[in-house]
């Protein structure tokens, strides 16, 4: 004995199941690309923080750079300067 419309019935259940489980599935995939776009978010703030960071700590540095070239420079202009004079001491001693 067969039963009126068994494969109409069969095919509304199967079609009624993979809809369900397609529409769960369809909202779990929004909610992790919703995470996802936090996380990329969140990513982004740091990475322009680490920026920021990068950025106060490379100034300072920069200038005692230029400090300390400035001081270099400095110390070559006297040692051009002493040597410059250091052989007309040398020749008014000997002549005294």
């Amino acid at each position: 004995m067969q039963i009126p419309y068994l494969n109409q019935i069969l095919l509304f259940v199967v079609v009624s199941v993979l809809t369900t489980l397609l529409t769960l599935s369809g909202i779990q995939v929004y909610y992790i690309l919703k995470e996802l776009l936090l996380t990329v978010k969140k990513t982004n703030k740091i990475l322009e923080d680490t920026e920021l960071i990068t950025s106060s700590v490379a100034k300072p540095i920069a200038g005692v750079s230029g400090f300390i070239t400035g001081i270099k420079s400095g110390s070559d202009v006297i040692n051009l300067f002493l040597r410059h004079r250091s052989p007309r001491i040398t020749e008014e001693a000997e002549n005294e």
